[in-house]
């Protein structure tokens, strides 16, 4: 299981894992990019918030309500 803290914000490579990282990033929620933005479009996903115009992330507690929800 990852050890995230309970609130700040996760980058999508934190949030989908990384393999080519090194060290390799572990997927929280092991999809696709595409299905993730599938998802935000639908709803079913968190929406991201904008740090600057190419820096997007998602905040902690959402990600965590989402995997609370999946269960």
């Amino acid at each position: 299981m990852h050890s995230i803290p309970e609130t700040g914000f996760l980058r999508l490579a934190q949030i989908l894992g990384n393999p080519r990282a090194k060290p390799p990033i572990p997927p929280i929620i092991p999809i696709s990019k595409s299905s993730w933005y599938a998802g935000i479009a639908s709803g079913r996903y968190p929406k991201s918030v904008k740090l600057s115009r190419n820096t997007a992330v998602w905040k902690i507690e959402d990600v965590l309500a989402l995997i609370a929800s999946a269960k």
